[in-house]
């Protein structure tokens, strides 16, 4: 599909480089043999997902595709014709 952005978004950057940071602090300290600080570690790969989720909530995600809106559409378009609400009753 032409203009897709391949999660190429501030939330999407934003939510892998928290996460990749945490999985290299938990990884470090697992090897240190300090759990709790793995245990820190492990939390912030959660808020990685947790800041990136927040941030496509507030718009800096990825958009629909417009070929998406379009499929719904004529999906929910199909869905709500006489003849479907007939055959639907009957079944």
């Amino acid at each position: 599909m032409a203009g897709t952005d391949h999660g190429h978004t501030p939330a999407a950057w934003t939510g892998s480089i928290i996460s990749f940071v945490g999985f290299c602090v938990a990884g470090a300290f697992m090897v240190a043999n300090k759990p709790v600080l793995c245990w820190v570690g492990i939390g912030v790969i959660l808020l990685g997902g947790v800041v990136g989720g927040a941030m496509k909530l507030a718009g800096l995600g990825s958009k629909e595709s417009p070929d998406l809106i379009r499929a719904r559409e004529a999906a929910a378009r199909r869905d709500s014709t006489p003849e479907t609400a007939k055959a639907d009753a009957h079944a």
